[in-house]
């Protein structure tokens, strides 16, 4: 999957994203690493080295399933899919986002 493709992507979703109340970064392994920040009323893009509440690791490939709603957070957490770390109180405001 092309770095482009998933940054695109993320990008869409940042509307959903507002308000969480924190940084969030996003691990995608091979596929990239991005940074959102959250705090505001509306989602960014932010830079690389702030320093997120939350990290959210998965593949490419699981966080698009996540986006478009065919895949549970919960489920692919259960699953080893997603991995978490930092503040599982973020992680699950992120997790309510998502699909939606």
């Amino acid at each position: 999957m092309a770095d482009e493709d998933l940054k695109e992507r993320l990008t869409k979703v940042l509307p959903r994203l507002g308000g969480i109340g924190a940084i969030v970064a996003f691990d995608f392994g091979e596929d990239g690493k991005y940074v959102v920040d959250a705090r505001g009323a509306s989602a960014k893009m932010a830079d690389a080295d702030a320093e997120p509440a939350c990290t959210i690791k998965a593949t490419g490939a699981t966080m698009i399933k996540l986006i478009e709603g065919s895949l549970d957070p919960m489920l692919a957490y259960t699953l080893g899919k997603l991995k978490i770390s930092g503040s599982m109180g973020v992680a699950m405001k992120l997790a309510s986002t998502l699909g939606g």
